[in-house]
């Protein structure tokens, strides 16, 4: 009779681990596009790195 339990509780405990589902949801969800939106940098902003790139080498040469 122990072995019927065990046999029955292992049965029982294997087909628990199964509860998922492999089939196809019929629930479709579209992918959500963010979009955002950058702001604009001025022209000088790009020449200010260069500017002290310059006044190091400067001061550099000054300094020898």
């Amino acid at each position: 009779m122990k072995k019927l339990a065990l046999a029955a509780a292992i049965a029982a405990a294997g087909t628990s681990a199964m509860a998922g589902s492999y089939a196809k949801d019929d629930v479709v969800m579209e992918p959500v596009v963010v979009v955002e939106e950058t702001e604009q940098q001025s022209s000088s902003a790009a020449i200010i790195v260069p500017l002290i790139l310059l006044a190091l080498v400067a001061a550099a040469v000054a300094s020898d």
